[in-house]
């Protein structure tokens, strides 16, 4: 069960409070929801456009039910077009068995359900076994997609999931990040063999690069060393080359393929965009020299939805099977599917990145709680130019604390 809830406020004009406060693992001061049954969310009673949209002040707070979990006040989210997909049904016979095993055999319900799959923000309450993080720290997150998510005041994960907000960002930046991180770094080191030590001078293709799995790759090859080329559209170029692409594609002047053939061949290669790109994308790897090409578009959740779980998990094995056999015998290229992983340790050294000025969030678009369906609404549209962004919490609602000192040593003592 949850651990005692400490409400402790921070003053920054008292700087001789820190060492009091450091001292009873208190540091920031939010509401605490101790005494609250409900809280507000943007839900879904049902799949489909974003008429289902639906905001409430009737959901319950997430409580603290293991050792290790963590309850989060929700500062900032951000959207993904996992958001949008997930809205219209997108894996919902897998997802639903990961949230209930017996989901096949019962009448479970997934509703009312709360997107969302980033955050920012504030611990509140913690579990009797979390030894990272206390009430008061400030922390990023992504969310997994069987998991209610951040379009909430409030979120409870396990402590694994969650890592400290880089100190650098505002909630509204640090909102814009974690998702697509542990997006691309899946990719990148899991299925493209991508790391730090590894990647100097490996040519590094990215399609579809403008938006937010792509622009933080693009960052997080250039930190790493790699050379890194990229296709968008042309308005998206500055964009690219502003986080450091060495050569960008235009998209829309000409045959992409034609204009990459002209190029010396990649060792990986990350798919963003799908369709007919691997068509033409494997003939640019470096043949017989372990070259990779990842893809973020899989159709494993599309086959589970339309076939059920079984028969759609099958064709999809076979699907990997007959491609990867195809393309290593003849060229001697791996071919590979990447999925989010959720991972707060990955999201630690990302954390570094951001506060060395290495990794910038891009948040092309923000919108405040109210406006959730226009927040939908600008990512249906396309085209994105980084993340767009929610702003859950407002300012006034962390409070200034006006205790001394001692006051504050012996509030936390009395909890």
């Amino acid at each position: 069960m949850a651990s005692t809830r400490v409400l402790c406020l921070f003053n920054g004009r008292a700087a001789g409070w820190s060492k009091a406060l450091a001292r009873t693992g208190c540091r920031n001061v939010c509401s605490s929801p101790s005494r609250l049954q409900s809280m507000s969310a943007w839900v879904i009673d049902q799949y489909g456009s974003s008429a289902v949209l639906r905001h409430t002040d009737e959901i319950s707070i997430p409580t603290i039910n293991f050792a290790h979990e963590v309850m989060i006040k929700v500062s900032a989210a951000s959207l993904n077009p996992l958001d949008l997909n997930m809205r219209g049904g997108y894996g919902a016979a897998l997802l639903n068995l990961r949230r209930d095993p017996l989901s096949v055999m019962n009448s479970f319900s997934e509703f009312p359900l709360i997107l969302g799959r980033d955050l920012s923000g504030v611990v509140v309450d913690c579990g009797s076994g979390v030894t990272h993080f206390a009430p008061g720290d400030e922390v990023w997150a992504a969310i997994p997609p069987w998991k209610q998510g951040s379009l909430a005041e409030y979120v409870t994960l396990t402590e694994y999931e969650v890592s400290y907000k880089p100190k650098s960002l505002s909630h509204i930046e640090a909102a814009s990040i974690p998702y697509v991180a542990n997006t691309a770094l899946s990719a990148l080191v899991n299925a493209g063999g991508l790391c730090r030590e590894t990647s100097s001078n490996k040519r590094v293709l990215i399609t579809g690069a403008s938006g937010g799995v792509g622009t933080f790759s693009i960052q997080l090859l250039k930190a790493w060393g790699a050379h890194v080329t990229v296709t968008c559209s042309q308005n998206a170029e500055g964009l690219v080359r502003g986080l450091g692409a060495d050569e960008v594609v235009d998209y829309t002047a000409g045959d992409v393929a034609e204009q990459l053939e002209r190029m010396e061949r990649f060792d990986v290669i990350l798919d963003n965009v799908g369709g007919d790109t691997e068509e033409w994308a494997m003939g640019l790897l470096k043949p017989w020299s372990g070259a990779k090409y990842v893809t973020l578009v899989s159709p494993l959740l599309l086959n589970t939805d339309s076939m059920g779980l079984l028969d759609g998990t099958l064709h999809a094995g076979l699907t990997l099977h007959n491609k990867a056999f195809q393309n290593i015998t003849s060229s001697g290229v791996f071919y590979r599917w990447a999925f989010y992983a959720p991972d707060g340790p990955t999201l630690d050294e990302v954390s570094r990145l951001a506060d060395a000025g290495k990794i910038l969030p891009v948040v092309e678009a923000q919108f405040p709680f109210t406006q959730v369906p226009q927040a939908f609404h600008k990512l249906e549209q396309g085209h994105a130019r980084g993340k767009t962004v929610v702003k859950v919490a407002e300012d006034d609602e962390c409070i200034e604390a006006t205790e001394s000192e001692r006051e504050v040593q012996e509030t936390a003592q009395q909890y």
